[in-house]
């Protein structure tokens, strides 16, 4: 593997460099902008049923509302680095700043759903464009001797938007309406692209590229990505290959991924540079950048499942539960940029992953009872170790590659973050529907005629019902049924939160197995 070293991107700028503060507020702007647009993907997560009732939505439909925006945004991620080159950073990032404040306040004038799907894909694909834009500025801009202090910022952003979504969407909710999701980026939104306008100087455009522009890629990119962003997100809700509109999104998947990956090795110009994978630093830090997908996204879903299912939590109460893990990695990250500037990176990445299996494995003791304060250590070691491990991964992945390669590789990398997520909430999806139902299905088999303990738990509640003048029997058989559909659901929790578990600690051995840096930083220089 090749190693991890300080390599420099401008190698002429000396180890203490004076960054120029110009440069500084420009970067500060794209920060916040890749954050508002992180963000909306789950700020709305804790307030669907509100934004259902002011549409007049169904069940179905409102879900759309999640969906589309992830669609958009895959599909933009991955293109923007060609389009970068084209146009430069300063026109891209201000273009998509305005284009995702304008969609934004379009979202919150939506009166029905149809609108708010078609205005959300918009925000997502315009808003995708600012995610690699900071990653690529992190790695271009900035010598190593200050990649100790940008890593944790970037990598802070990229992992506590989501995580603190639901917290946000469910306070704005709750205190104003469904409207001020989208409302409260219109300020913010007007300024990041205000100072992108007047701040970004760190390239050039190169119009001639236009010309090479492979058009054909592009349309292939958009079907093959968002037909598979539809069959992960949709599958599990429609019973995957039973259902005709997932057997022709997969199959436009494949015909899509097919023209797709020809025209990327054979055309001048490819929408995706897929060169980078040739980097083994690139290749690896991307694998475990999906897997960290797959932890990030699917923890922020399985959570307030739990809450709202088991525990029967409103969106705020979700919120406030979920804080915890936000406040941890906030708490974390200067610690984690000090952490990269001393310990080898193959040990950050361990700690975090045994963190992160030793909190998922915490929670496969989870019962009913479970509450804030049983979450609370769970959550902090997950919130800890995203920070940990996620420092070192970027740095792995982007700190190395030349400068002509960074722009495209940022694209990617952020894509493969995206596609654990999808991947991996799919995954989970499927296993807690098909792990109730072997868990219901068995634990139903105990409770025959012939458990004597299952015929006096009915003649008892049957007893407090029937002095009431209502069918006590039918009652206590349908109570007795809630409570096996509700251990059937924590079985299969304790079952999704294993597979977290044995997952992260693959990832522990598998990181043994890389080489280990060889020219080791300076002290006082980032890897």
């Amino acid at each position: 593997m090749a190693a991890i070293t300080s390599t420099t991107i401008a190698p002429s700028a000396p180890a203490e460099e004076r960054m120029d503060p110009r440069r500084v507020l420009a970067f500060l702007a794209m920060v916040f902008g890749m954050f508002m647009s992180i963000l909306d993907i789950q700020i709305v997560s804790a307030s669907l049923a509100e934004i259902q009732a002011g549409l007049g939505a169904g069940s179905d439909e409102v879900a759309w509302v999640q969906t589309s925006y992830l669609i958009a945004e895959v599909i933009m991620i991955p293109l923007s680095g060609v389009l970068a080159r084209i146009v430069s950073t300063r026109v891209l990032f201000t273009f998509c700043a305005a284009g995702f404040t304008l969609a934004s306040a379009l979202c919150a004038t939506a009166t029905n759903i149809e609108q708010m799907i078609v205005y959300r894909a918009i925000q997502g694909f315009i808003g995708g464009g600012m995610i690699p834009s900071v990653f690529a500025a992190a790695f271009t801009i900035f010598p190593p001797s200050k990649r100790n202090i940008v890593s944790p910022m970037v990598g802070l952003v990229a992992t506590l938007a989501p995580t603190i979504g639901p917290t946000i969407g469910g306070y704005i909710s709750h205190a104003m309406s469904w409207h001020w999701l989208f409302l409260i980026n219109v300020v913010p939104g007007v300024l990041v692209a205000a100072a992108a306008w007047s701040l970004i100087d760190f390239d050039k455009p190169d119009l001639k590229l236009l010309k090479k522009f492979d058009w054909w890629g592009l349309a292939s990119m958009a079907v093959f990505l968002g037909t598979m962003e539809f069959v992960l997100e949709e599958g599990n809700n429609k019973d995957w290959f039973n259902d005709h509109h997932i057997v022709m999104g997969t199959v436009a998947m494949v015909i899509g991924g097919a023209i797709f990956f020809w025209r990327v090795f054979k055309v001048e110009l490819p929408v995706v540079d897929l060169r980078a994978f040739s980097n083994a630093n690139f290749a690896f830090g991307s694998l475990f950048s999906f897997v960290m997908g797959v932890g990030l996204y699917g923890l922020t879903y399985l959570y307030p499942l739990y809450l709202g299912r088991i525990r029967g939590y409103d969106s705020l109460m979700i919120g406030e539960t979920m804080f915890v893990s936000g406040a941890a990695m906030f708490l974390t990250a200067p610690v984690a940029g000090a952490l990269s500037n001393k310990l080898d990176p193959r040990v950050m990445m361990m700690i975090g992953f045994s963190g992160f299996a030793l909190g998922t494995y915490m929670m496969t003791g989870i019962t009913a009872d479970w509450d804030f304060y049983e979450l609370l250590v769970p959550q902090i070691l997950r919130g800890c170790s995203l920070m940990i491990c996620m420092v070192p991964i970027n740095n792995l992945a982007l700190g190395t590659l030349p400068p002509d390669r960074i722009k495209n590789a940022s694209g990617l990398f952020n894509l493969t973050r995206n596609l654990g997520g999808a991947v991996g909430l799919a995954i989970i999806n499927t296993m807690l529907t098909q792990r109730s139902d072997d868990h219901y299905a068995r634990l139903s088999e105990q409770l025959s005629w012939s458990n004597q303990a299952a015929l006096d738990w009915l003649a008892s509640v049957g007893a407090n019902y029937d002095s009431y003048g209502l069918d006590g029997t039918a009652v206590a058989i349908k109570k007795l049924s809630g409570v096996v559909t509700q251990q059937a659901w924590l079985l299969s929790f304790m079952d999704v939160f294993m597979g977290l578990t044995v997952l992260f600690v693959a990832l522990v051995f598998m990181v043994l197995l890389l080489k280990k840096p060889k020219g080791a930083a300076p002290a006082g220089a980032g890897h």
